[in-house]
């Protein structure tokens, strides 16, 4: 059975295994559309999957959710640390998540020169109640990706995420703290 401590120490390292992880996501309780409402801030848990510290990379933010119908999946913060909105690329979340990208500083420097052709004020995904490993929880369903991520509760502010995207066989992880 997971315990909370079994979690936090998940959060404070960040690293773990898929099976692990798999395993503590099973026993958390799921979590409804409602919770989620919020904007969320992320961080990655490791497994070895080839996009471990790649959002992190391009000063990932978190998540938005406004309603089931409005949701934005990718914030991310600029070189002023000010928030803002993506559109999710179908061709470099393809290529991301199959390949591990070289985690240097060019890259960071490659997406801030070219994020204007990313950047949006409209929603890019929506909220349903899911069955996913056994539990109906609240899952984001990208508008343009053959991806959902669902969420379990870790504690009032804090979920765990497992990202679950058809062309790849292993599962992301990300934990996501409510903005207080």
């Amino acid at each position: 059975m997971t315990t909370l401590k079994d979690i936090n120490s998940l959060i404070q390292t960040g690293e773990t295994t898929t099976e692990q992880a798999l395993k503590q996501f099973d026993e958390l309780e799921a979590v409804d559309i409602d919770f989620m409402m919020g904007r969320w801030q992320g961080s990655g848990l490791h497994t070895n999957h080839p996009m471990d510290g790649l959002l992190e990379q391009f000063n990932w933010y978190g998540k938005a959710f406004i309603n089931s119908e409005q949701v934005h999946p990718l914030l991310f913060l600029d070189n002023n640390n000010q928030i803002f909105k993506i559109a999710p690329s179908p061709t470099l979340m393809n290529l991301s998540a199959r390949q591990n990208f070289p985690k240097v500083a060019a890259m960071n420097w490659l997406f801030r020169l070219s994020q204007f052709l990313f950047k949006t004020e409209q929603s890019q995904a929506r909220l349903r109640m899911m069955k996913y490993r056994g539990k109906v929880s609240a899952t984001m369903i990208y508008d343009y990706l053959p991806i959902h991520d669902t969420f379990r509760k870790i504690d009032q502010d804090t979920v765990l995420g497992l990202m679950d995207f058809k062309k790849v066989k292993q599962p992301f992880f990300f934990i996501l703290k409510r903005e207080s």
